[in-house]
């Protein structure tokens, strides 16, 4: 295999390792009695990976999946907030309450083992 090629191949991996964990994260929200709303939903400002009803609020969902819990952790930059706020406020121009709508934003964890913790209310404590 050729550099790009395995560079290619390292992207695929990690992308549908991505996707599976946001599935991980939707069944949990789920087992707990939310309803998912929208998965991967992107507009002009970015990608939120998984938007969840809780009632008539929402919660905007970060999934973040490395070799373990910390490094998923320190993955979450302020850029990345920032962008996931500015998305999350597009989202909001699409319901029936617009940005009355509660909403609260959680970071999902997972490492290598399949390990998870999600954080509520996140971007508060970091």
């Amino acid at each position: 295999m050729t550099a790009v090629e395995i560079r290619h191949h390292r992207g695929r991996m990690a992308h549908f390792a991505g996707a599976a964990a946001e599935v991980r994260i939707a069944q949990d929200y789920e087992r707990r009695g939310f309803a998912i709303a929208r998965r991967r939903w992107r507009g002009g400002g970015g990608e939120i990976d998984l938007i969840v009803r809780d009632g008539n609020g929402l919660i905007f969902v970060e999934v973040k999946q490395s070799r373990n819990l910390d490094r998923a952790a320190e993955s979450l930059t302020p850029r990345q907030m920032q962008r996931i706020w500015r998305s999350a406020e597009e989202y909001l121009g699409t319901q029936p309450n617009g940005s009355l709508t509660e909403v609260r934003f959680d970071v999902a964890l997972l490492d290598a083992r399949g390990d998870m913790r999600i954080i509520e209310n996140a971007f508060g404590h970091f």
